[in-house]
């Protein structure tokens, strides 16, 4: 994710930026015949939305910035597509994993106007924060700060009346069984709720072992083993692959990249589970971004190429679009024509 630890001090430093892009481009090199044709073929009609998507929105929902006009024309706008998550920014959490209430003053009038508005669409309270997982600051997942997370958790959906929670703590080290022991304190939390467990993912190796390489070389794992990311799908009710800053220069294969990450987290992503794609929603120029190749019509197509190849019929199946208040002119026509 983009909008909260990279402001909080949490941007790699160039020179790791640089050593990271690197290792990825001479890796890919030799596979990027195999990423373009990942992207050939015709993924069908039946690789359209089911109905399960979801849409990343910034904080001026919920600190007063917004107000009925704004979610007035939102939902115009929403209305008849298939999104049907909104994960909201309330956060960011401190490092010590509590939540100050008065971060999210307005969360109650988005969820009530939102569930009038478009009824069957759900608020979720997107909660994040830098993790301490390669330098001094930030988050550490021990006992405490597990506990006082959980309790955040609560706080936001006794408060607010959220439908779930969505979590986005970076850079997260594939492995991490803290992070798995803090998925199962939360699944407690809100299973007997009937409330919603979300987390946005690290993207899969797309080569054997490679964030094994990467963290060596650089100190910074970018991705997740396809075990590991198998074990966080089955302790949560949704995960949105963060399938954008790739470094990938063309359009043909970053849609060949996302469709491979989409059929390597089908694979392992249970069947009850939903699993989204993230889509671009935004145009960055730097080494891990080429706006100009990671298009909205790029990933639905991987995205689409890949569910056809790997679990054409699953229903379980969606995209997020990241994120509303960078969204550029045409994101959303391609988001609505290319997949639903």
């Amino acid at each position: 994710m983009r909008a909260w630890w990279r402001g909080r001090g949490g941007r790699v430093t160039r020179r790791t930026a640089l050593a990271l892009v690197l290792s990825l481009a001479v890796a890919l090199a030799a596979a990027g015949v195999g990423l373009r044709a990942q992207y050939a073929g015709v993924p069908g009609d039946d690789t359209r939305t089911r109905g399960r998507d979801a849409y990343w929105l910034g904080h001026a929902w919920v600190d007063g910035r917004k107000g009925d006009k704004d979610l007035d024309a939102f939902a115009a706008k929403v209305r008849g597509s298939g999104i049907r998550d909104l994960f909201v920014h309330t956060g960011p959490l401190d490092h010590d994993g509590t939540l100050p209430a008065a971060r999210y003053p307005r969360a109650r009038w988005l969820v009530d106007g939102v569930h009038r508005r478009l009824p069957g669409v759900r608020v979720q309270a997107w909660l994040g924060d830098e993790l301490a997982s390669e330098g001094p600051v930030g988050m550490r997942l021990d006992d405490d700060t597990r506990t006082a997370v959980v309790t955040a958790a609560r706080q936001v959906l006794d408060t607010a009346h959220v439908d779930g929670v969505h979590f986005d703590l970076e850079p997260l080290p594939s492995g991490d069984l803290n992070y798995l022991a803090l998925l199962d304190s939360l699944r407690a939390l809100t299973r007997p709720r009937g409330a919603l467990l979300s987390v946005a993912a690290h993207q899969i190796d797309p080569l054997p072992a490679l964030h094994t390489a990467a963290d060596g070389l650089t100190g910074h794992g970018k991705w997740w083993s396809q075990a590991y990311f198998g074990q966080v799908a089955r302790r949560v009710d949704q995960i949105a692959v963060m399938s954008y800053d790739t470094a990938m220069p063309v359009q043909s294969l970053y849609g060949g990249y996302v469709a491979r990450q989409t059929a390597l987290a089908l694979q392992v992503t249970p069947q009850a589970t939903d699993l989204l794609m993230g889509l671009p929603f935004y145009d960055d120029e730097s080494m891990s971004h080429h706006g100009s190749a990671e298009t909205v019509a790029a990933a639905v197509r991987g995205a689409r190429l890949g569910l056809a190849r790997t679990d054409r019929h699953r229903q379980h199946f969606g995209v997020a679009l990241y994120v509303d208040f960078a969204e550029r002119d045409g994101d959303w026509a391609a988001y609505r024509e290319g997949w639903s």
